[in-house]
Formats: C-alpha cells, structure tokens, sequence
C-alpha cells in the first residue's frame, strides 16, 4: 500500500458523546487515501457507534487510538500511530471547505519544512464579540508568530519528530508551546490563507470577557520564557 500524503489526527476529549456532523461531512473534502486517526482518552466513548460515512470509510484509512489522558498524550499517540507524510491536527469543534483542503496541501508539499497554519474564524455559537477574538488570533499569528492549535497545525512528520512532539508535562497551551519549539529548532511559519471556522461555545457559557482577558493572560505569561529561549538560540 502507497504511502498516506496526509494522516489527519483527530483527539476526541472526555467531554464528547459523539462527533459533530458538520464535522464528519467536511471529511469528505478530503483527496482519496488520507488516514484518519481518531485518538480517544475515554474508554466509554462509543466507538463502534460513530456514524462515519460509507464514503469516508471506502476512501480514507481509518484508526482509532486509545490513550491516557490529555490533549498532547492523544495529539502524539495519533502521530505515532500515523504512516502519512504530512499531519494535520485538528480539533472537532473544526469547520473546514474543500478549498482550505487544497490550499493546505499545496503549502505544505511546497513548504515541507515550515509549520503550517490556518486563518481562525469563529462560528455563529458564541457571543458577538467573537469578531474580535478571531481578528486578534490572526494578527497574533501575522505579528508574533504564535499561532494556536484550534488553527490546525500541520508539519511533516518527519518536522513533527524533529520538534519532539507536544509537552506533556503542562497544565496548558502544549499547542502554543509546540508552535515556539518548533520555532525555536529552525521552522518558520507558513499560513494558509482560508479560513478554518471553530466552534465559539465556550464563550458564550463561560463568558466572552472572562475568557477572552483570561487567555489573553496565560498565552502572555507562557510566551515570554519561550521568546527569551528564541532569542538566545538565534543571536548567542
């Protein structure tokens, strides 16, 4: 069997009771013979029910990983289980079109060595000011190089190994951290200039001020001993 070009690894938190269906049919914007890989820390989550499409499960491999938990053990059990070139991560609560598809793809056998990211865009689930908040994303990205992992990050998997995987020994931000040591082993950034839509729920329930000003904060208070770690590595 061909080598997969693209292993999309999919981690599946505690809190979800099934896929989104929105999500499930953007699958099918994918090209033939992706791997999906859906990695699971929740033994009761009922795998043998996920509604996955004939299409999906006729052109695509499909794997499903069962790890400890945590957001970067799953993200790095779902690249050591993936056989594809290139990895893609992405959330659940991700909307993504078939031009993104295409666009993403196209970077990435151009640009094998850089990290690649989308534009942020939240969905109509949230609060207004969500405008705001996916405007700051993207300049973020632009001005400081950080983007975040809700805007799919996607590497070579020989990149991916290069790096040393998602910390797992953070309470938070392992993809905002992932971004710097990425940065800090020689990738640069490259953008996908589409649009990778995102799920704004968590706002509206927890508030939008509340958790806008508290991320604000902690990706600040994550970012300054990795930019300090950056400079030394570029200029001393």
């Amino acid at each position: 069997m061909d080598q997969p070009l693209l292993s999309v690894v999919i981690p599946i938190g505690p809190a979800e009771e099934e896929l989104p269906s929105g999500f499930l049919s953007d699958l099918n914007f994918l090209p033939d013979g992706c791997e999906l890989i859906f990695t699971v820390s929740d033994r009761h989550f009922a795998i043998e029910n996920t509604p996955l499409s004939r299409e999906v499960l006729s052109r695509h491999i499909v794997k499903w990983v069962i790890t400890s938990p945590g957001r970067a053990v799953q993200m790095n059990a779902g690249a050591d289980t993936a056989s594809g070139i290139f990895l893609w991560f992405l959330h659940l609560d991700s909307r993504f079109s078939e031009t993104l598809v295409s666009r993403l793809l196209a970077n990435l056998q151009q640009h094998p060595e850089a990290l690649h990211y989308c534009l942020l865009a939240f969905m109509r689930d949230g609060p207004l000011g969500m405008r705001l908040n996916g405007l700051g994303a993207n300049v973020r990205s632009f001005v400081f190089g950080t983007p975040f992992g809700d805007q799919g990050l996607a590497l070579s998997r020989a990149s991916f190994y290069h790096v040393g995987g998602y910390p797992e020994n953070v309470r938070y931000g392992e993809d905002h951290l992932f971004v710097w040591h990425s940065r800090q082993k020689g990738l640069r950034l490259k953008c996908c200039r589409e649009y990778l839509m995102t799920s704004a729920r968590k706002y509206q329930s927890e508030g939008w001020f509340f958790l806008t000003m508290r991320y604000q904060y902690l990706w600040i208070k994550q970012a300054w001993p990795e930019l300090t770690t950056l400079i030394k590595k570029r200029y001393f």
